[in-house]
C-alpha cells in the first residue's frame, strides 16, 4: 500500500493507493491541501478514484467537491450523509475496491450520523469516531453519546488490538496510535459504563470550533467558503502596489479611477485622495451611473484588501477589463504613512 499522510494545522487527511493499479482514495480532504493532494499522486504516478469523507466535518472546510470535479472522480459518503454532492452512499460493510485495496466500511455514528470509519489491511481511518487520546465531540448537530458508545465499544474496539488507528485530527503532532493503545490508556475509553459514558460526554463542556457555522453550510451543500470565493476573484484580477497608486496620485494621473468599495461612513473618516466612494452591496445596481465608460482605468480599496478584490473580480465580469485591486487594504494605507483625504462634515 502507498500511503501518506498530509497535515493541516490539527487535520489529517490521507492519501491511500495500490501499488499495483496506481489507483488511489483521499481520505478527508481539507481545503487548502488540494494541490498538495494532486501533487502526491502525480509523484507517486497513482490516479485519484474515490474522494471520501468519513463524517459532514463541522471544525474544518472539506475539499470533497473540489477535488472530485478536478480528478473526475466520486464522492463517497454514509448513506445517512444528507450533502447533495455525494456521488455514491456507502452503507455498514461496504467496501471501497481501490485497485487491489479493500476499504471496509464501519458505520460509526456518534460524532455525527453519517459518521464511519474505514479499515484497510492493518490500519483503520476512524475520522472524528476515535481520536488519540480521545473521541470526537457529540454535542455538534447530529451527535449522539449513546450512538458513540456503541459505534466504539459494540463496533470500532472489537478490531485486532494491532490495528493501526490513523483519526481526522491531532493536534499534538502524533502520526498514529493502535486500538490496543487506546483501550490501555484514552481516558474517555477507561469509561466503560453506557451511562457514565454519556455523563462524561454531556459535561466536556468545549468551545465551540472556529467557523462553524461557515463549515457546516459549505460541507453539508457544497457550496463556497470565503477563502475560497477570495482566492477565485485573486485569480482573476491583478493587483497594483500601494507604492505605484501612491506615485500615480502624484503624478495626477487623471486616467485612474481610485474606487473605495466601502461604506460611506468609513469612506467620510479618511480614505486615498480622489477616490471616489462606491460601496460593493451598490456596486452591480449603480455601476452604469458611476461608471459608464467600460474601458476605465479603475483601482477598487476597501478596509482589509478583500472586498475590493471581489469588487474588481465583479466589475472585470462586468466587461471593465482594466479594473484591478488595490494589494492591500486602508488598514495597511495608513499605516504606511500615505496620505489621507477626509469629507467634509454633513450637517
Amino acid at each position: 500500500m502507498l500511503f501518506e499522510q498530509v497535515a493541516a494545522g490539527g487535520c489529517r487527511s490521507y492519501l491511500v493507493g495500490c501499488p499495483d493499479t496506481c489507483a488511489a482514495a483521499v481520505i478527508d480532504p481539507e481545503a487548502s491541501q488540494v494541490d498538495r493532494y494532486l501533487a502526491l499522486a502525480a509523484r507517486d504516478g497513482l490516479r485519484i478514484r474515490y474522494v471520501i469523507d468519513t463524517h459532514t466535518h463541522a471544525d474544518h472546510f472539506s475539499a470533497g467537491k473540489q477535488l472530485a470535479r478536478k480528478v473526475d472522480a466520486p464522492v463517497v459518503m454514509h448513506r445517512q450523509s444528507t450533502v447533495p454532492t455525494v456521488d455514491m452512499r456507502v452503507d455498514d460493510g461496504d467496501m471501497v475496491i481501490v485497485g487491489k485495496l479493500r476499504l471496509q466500511v464501519l458505520h460509526t455514528p456518534g460524532h455525527t450520523r453519517d459518521s464511519m470509519c474505514l479499515h484497510v489491511a492493518d490500519r483503520v481511518f476512524t475520522g472524528d469516531t476515535l481520536l488519540i487520546g480521545g473521541t470526537g465531540r457529540t454535542d455538534l448537530p447530529t451527535g449522539d453519546s449513546s450512538a458513540l458508545y456503541d459505534s466504539l465499544f459494540g463496533k470500532l474496539l472489537r478490531l485486532d488490538p494491532a490495528t493501526l488507528v490513523f483519526p481526522a485530527h491531532e493536534y499534538k503532532g502524533r502520526d498514529h496510535t493502535t486500538l490496543g493503545q487506546e483501550l490501555a490508556s484514552n481516558p474517555r475509553l477507561q469509561v466503560r459504563e453506557r451511562e457514565a459514558f454519556i455523563e462524561l460526554m454531556s459535561s466536556l463542556n468545549l468551545a465551540m470550533p472556529d467557523h462553524i457555522t461557515e463549515a457546516l453550510r459549505t460541507n453539508l451543500s457544497g457550496g463556497k467558503t470565503v477563502a475560497q470565493m477570495l482566492a477565485e476573484a485573486a485569480a482573476t484580477v491583478p493587483f497594483m502596489s500601494m507604492q505605484q497608486l501612491q506615485q500615480r496620485i502624484g503624478a495626477r494621473d487623471d486616467e485612474l479611477i481610485v474606487l473605495d468599495v466601502r461604506e460611506r461612513e468609513a469612506w467620510e473618516a479618511g480614505h486615498i485622495p480622489g477616490a471616489r466612494l462606491l460601496p460593493r452591496g451598490q456596486l452591480e445596481l449603480r455601476v452604469n451611473e458611476e461608471l459608464p465608460d467600460p474601458t476605465s482605468r479603475i483601482v477598487t480599496c476597501c478596509e482589509f484588501g478583500r472586498i475590493s478584490t471581489l469588487a474588481a473580480a465583479t466589475l472585470r465580469e462586468m466587461g471593465f477589463q482594466r479594473a484591478v485591486a488595490l494589494d492591500g487594504g486602508m488598514k495597511a494605507w495608513r499605516e504606511a504613512g500615505y496620505p489621507l483625504e477626509s469629507a467634509p462634515v454633513r450637517h
